[in-house]
């Protein structure tokens, strides 16, 4: 007999992926699905099968695979709404996301080496096949969000919406919450911190979001203030729609992660103590805002005035 979380999150990933498959058949435009998509499709499956079967090393990296062959049909998909996409139109770009993905996640890991959060366990422990696998792993992180909240856009109807500003001492606000957000976590003891790691989850959307905006870059409050809120929308519910396809795959892989906060430990789905679902919506919001900056930094996002 299915654990009753087990059949819950069953239930809500299925009908999550039925939402997103049903959007995209009504959203396609006559085009073909591209091959690459159908590989992705074809790997997924046969990932999904030999990792049941405990087969190495598929069983072990399952995570990394199964992320990689989704980013491959969810960019195949929207290439095939809308005629563009980012891996057939801006590889480069796509390849610059993965790339800063591993140190973005990396920002998070510090934070739980002083939080205890999660743990991974399965991992290999000669020292290339680790960091083959962690590095993998987080190198598809914040493609997946893009590349969902692309599809989530290019499937959504119309959201036409008046123009909405923030003054600058609202910014303000929001960059001193954001900062508060992120350092008092990890100025408190660990085990009083521990409780506060859901902050950490809004603190970067909260301080970077404003300080985007003010640097004329890609920012959340700028699309609001010119009635923009199909990319918010987008990445908001990417967050839910990556959340639970996370929690899906992790459950069942050989190398996984366990969650080790203090709350709500007995009322789990998949691995994921509940309250911390809520916590992919605003991660897959500060994922854009985080690449924003350090894409900035590195010279590959320009200003625009």
């Amino acid at each position: 007999m299915i654990p009753h979380g087990i059949a819950i999150g069953i239930g809500i990933t299925a009908l999550t992926a039925a939402l997103l498959i049903a959007g995209y058949f009504r959203s396609r435009r006559h085009r073909l699905y591209p091959l690459y998509g159908w590989m992705g499709i074809a790997s997924l499956v046969c990932a999904e099968v030999l990792m049941f079967r405990g087969v190495d090393p598929v069983a072990t990296y399952f995570t990394p695979i199964a992320w990689t062959a989704y980013i491959l049909v969810a960019d195949a998909a929207v290439l095939a709404i809308s005629g563009r996409s980012r891996l057939n139109d801006a590889p480069l770009v796509l390849g610059r996301i993965a790339l800063l993905s591993i140190p973005l996640w990396l920002i998070f890991e510090a934070y739980n080496l002083r939080l205890h959060n999660w743990t991974y366990v399965g991992v290999p422990r000669e020292w290339p096949s680790a960091l083959l696998g962690y590095g993998w792993s987080f190198a598809t992180i914040f493609p997946a969000i893009f590349e969902t909240s692309d599809l989530i856009q290019a499937i959504l109807p119309p959201l036409p919406g008046r123009p909405w500003r923030i003054s600058r001492n609202g910014e303000i606000v929001l960059v001193a919450i954001g900062a508060a957000c992120l350092i008092v976590p990890v100025a408190l003891p660990p085990h009083t911190g521990a409780y506060l790691f859901g902050i950490v989850w809004i603190g970067f959307f909260l301080l970077l979001d404003p300080l985007n905006h003010w640097l004329h870059l890609p920012s959340f409050i700028g699309d609001f203030s010119e009635g923009f809120r199909r990319r918010a929308c987008g990445f908001f519910l990417a967050g839910w729609v990556c959340g639970w396809l996370w929690e899906f795959w992790n459950y069942w892989a050989a190398a996984k992660w366990r969650y080790t906060f203090p709350l709500m430990q007995r009322e789990k789905i998949f691995e994921m103590p509940v309250v911390g679902f809520l916590g992919f919506l605003p991660f897959a919001l500060e994922c854009f805002c985080m690449y924003v900056t350090a894409a900035w930094l590195a010279g590959w996002v320009k200003r625009v005035k």
